[in-house]
């Protein structure tokens, strides 16, 4: 029975053209695929040839101990990561990157905030978000460069304080443990506020008036409504800054390298800092190639925590 209703489906199937017109999509989306991977064939050959290769290649060249004018001499496997792993420098690298890294966090979003907060409304706001934000528009290494003036021992810096305390002041910010390390942080923030400031305002704007107003008129205090209210519904876009400011203290170099001095062992030693050190001044290519994937590798699980933050802070404004 189920035969001969089968049969007769084909036989109308067959009588309408079904099959001719299912063969003639198949044949199309054949075409169309095909079409678009023609159209793709530019951009994937410069993502393989500029990025996907370089990383495989750098992965490989970790893995031998090639070095500078020398070429490879021998494959190593993961003897360089263990020599990486047992250094001091390593270590203190990666403390600096982590400290680095918390400041880069906290100062610039913290501060954008309360700009942003405060620049909302207030007369001239045009004026001062440009002149906040003219930092930056302005190369790290040049920045690096006019507050490495500032801070040197016959600096700005040390004028103004001068000037305060009735007394000359000479300190050498850049070249003190305790002090150059907090002077680099200042500079970077200087710099990178700006756009904190930008990016939340934009946040800021976007939020909803409705719920502030209902807020109000249930009596909340400005704290309770920025807490309960306004806070909850910025929160993807502090997600966003928050993760550019992670992945910006992680792979920032210009400043560490031209305001620093004296690598290695300085508290300006970064793991960009130790990795460029490495391969460019030692000529060690193959230990500053196990660096970057040591990197490489903390930036794909930052991004992946990006990618479950994001989530969950659109699932709190729905």
């Amino acid at each position: 029975m189920s035969a001969s209703i089968q049969e007769r489906d084909n036989e109308l199937l067959a009588r309408i053209g079904f099959n001719e017109v299912a063969a003639r999509e198949r044949r199309a989306k054949r075409r169309n695929l095909w079409t678009a991977l023609a159209f793709m064939a530019p951009a994937i050959a410069l993502v393989c040839g500029l990025l996907l290769y370089p990383v495989a290649f750098n992965v490989y060249l970790s893995l031998t101990n090639w070095r500078k004018f020398k070429g490879f001499d021998e494959f190593v496997g993961l003897d360089n990561y263990r020599e990486l792993f047992s250094q001091d420098n390593f270590l203190e690298a990666s403390g600096n990157t982590i400290l680095w890294v918390v400041a880069s966090l906290v100062f610039p979003v913290v501060i954008g905030l309360g700009i942003a907060i405060l620049m909302r409304g207030v007369k001239f706001e045009g004026l001062f978000k440009n002149i906040i934000f003219l930092p930056r528009i302005l190369a790290p290494t040049a920045v690096g460069v006019i507050w490495f003036f500032v801070y040197s021992p016959n600096g700005l810096l040390n004028r103004l304080l001068s000037l305060g305390a009735g007394k000359p002041i000479t300190k050498g910010w850049l070249y003190e443990d305790n002090s150059v390390t907090p002077a680099i942080i200042a500079t970077h923030v200087w710099q990178n506020v700006g756009l904190v400031m930008v990016l939340l305002l934009l946040g800021l704007a976007a939020i909803p008036k409705d719920p502030i107003e209902a807020a109000q008129m249930d009596g909340a205090t400005p704290r309770q409504t920025f807490m309960h209210v306004i806070l909850p519904l910025l929160m993807p876009t502090l997600v966003v800054v928050a993760i550019l400011s992670v992945l910006a203290g992680f792979t920032t170099f210009d400043l560490l390298w031209v305001m620093g001095s004296s690598y290695p062992g300085q508290r300006t030693l970064s793991l960009v800092v130790y990795m460029y050190f490495e391969a460019f001044q030692k000529g060690s290519w193959a230990f500053g190639g196990a660096i970057a994937v040591v990197i490489g590798l903390i930036v794909l699980g930052v991004t992946w925590v990006q990618t479950v933050l994001q989530s969950r802070a659109e699932k709190m404004t729905h």
